[in-house]
């Protein structure tokens, strides 16, 4: 057999089908064109389906493109694409007829041939809830909750997922602005509870309010960055690296400035910066202003520079929260320049 490049997708064409499907395994086969955009949209799902029975022995997943090889298309009756059979150790193909999902054709096919084939579930920012954890997490008072009440079938629920799962990432270090979502179908029970009627629904559980507020704003990733950023009092960008804003404070931004050029008032300066960073929410990070206005006295005016270009090349070699640490830093470091 021919193996596309890293894919457990079996080619066929005229010339090797019948030596594969000989009535001694079960092989599942997709008829597609390249230029058809459902074939498009079903190939990420077919290679998951293909890596699912990988070890199977007595399992083939594969597909033809029969556009290029209309002939094999024509003697299995094929009049659109894609269309997906079945032979069920027999050269007699029967249509499939089912959903598209790889866990629809990965159940459909360990049913037919008593397999356990598994559909490899990609790592997830987005926290799946269920009746076990949903209180736990979401009517926690110290989080802010963004819910997602979708069913697997709901075809915009499906077109949703992967700008949701980039808001997962965005916010996968914010410990406290939670992303996550429920299998509303699966657990009725807590659609009901929060009266949801259609896929998908999506609900805000702020600290203050547990009985949820109804989202309305865009569904692009932008949209709900923005949405959380301002009801979690959060500075994140799509992508989910800090804004430039991030751990900065207008205050002792103008008190930066004012040090940089005043050298002879440079201790009055940094006593009463020390005095505004205490008022803050964050007097630790507030405090680094004051930290900076130190190091400068005694490493001289191009520390601010040199400091941020060294925190730069750290970035990439800790940890994800020391990452956003040293953003915020390196914001601050920037009113010095």
């Amino acid at each position: 057999a021919t193996l596309a490049s890293a894919s457990n997708v079996v080619d066929l064409t005229s010339e090797n089908f019948d030596n594969l499907v000989t009535g001694d395994k079960y092989v599942f086969v997709e008829f597609y064109a390249p230029w058809c955009g459902h074939c498009k949209n079903l190939a990420p799902a077919y290679e998951q389906v293909g890596d699912a029975f990988a070890s199977e022995s007595d399992v083939i997943i594969a597909k033809v493109d029969a556009d290029a090889d209309r002939d094999l298309g024509s003697r299995f009756g094929v009049s659109g694409f894609p269309t997906l059979k079945f032979f069920d150790k027999s050269t007699t193909a029967s249509d499939y007829n089912g959903g598209r999902t790889a866990d629809d054709i990965v159940a459909f096919v360990n049913e037919k041939a008593g397999t356990r084939g598994r559909v490899k579930k990609a790592a997830s920012n987005v926290v799946d809830l269920d009746t076990a954890n949903f209180d736990k997490i979401v009517l926690d008072p110290d989080n802010d909750v963004l819910v997602e009440f979708y069913a697997p079938w709901c075809g915009h629920c499906k077109s949703l997922a992967p700008v949701y799962e980039k808001v997962g990432t965005a916010f996968r270090t914010e410990g406290n602005c939670v992303v996550a979502r429920v299998d509303a179908d699966a657990h009725r029970s807590l659609g009901e509870r929060f009266g949801v009627s259609g896929f998908p629904t999506i609900k805000f559980f702020p600290k203050t309010n547990k009985d949820g507020e109804d989202y309305s704003e865009g569904r692009s990733e932008e949209d709900f960055v923005s949405f959380l950023n301002k009801k979690c009092g959060t500075e994140r960008q799509s992508g989910g690296s800090l804004s430039s804003q991030a751990g900065l404070v207008e205050e002792l931004n103008a008190l930066a400035a004012r040090f940089m050029t005043e050298e002879d008032a440079r201790e009055d300066i940094i006593g009463e910066a020390t005095k505004v960073a205490d008022t803050q929410a964050d007097p630790k990070l507030a405090g680094y202003y004051v930290k900076v206005m130190q190091r400068v006295q005694v490493k001289g005016n191009e520390f601010p520079i040199t400091e941020s270009a060294r925190l730069e090349g750290m970035a990439g070699k800790v940890s994800e929260k020391k990452a956003d640490e040293f953003a915020r830093r390196r914001n601050i470091l920037s009113q010095f320049a």
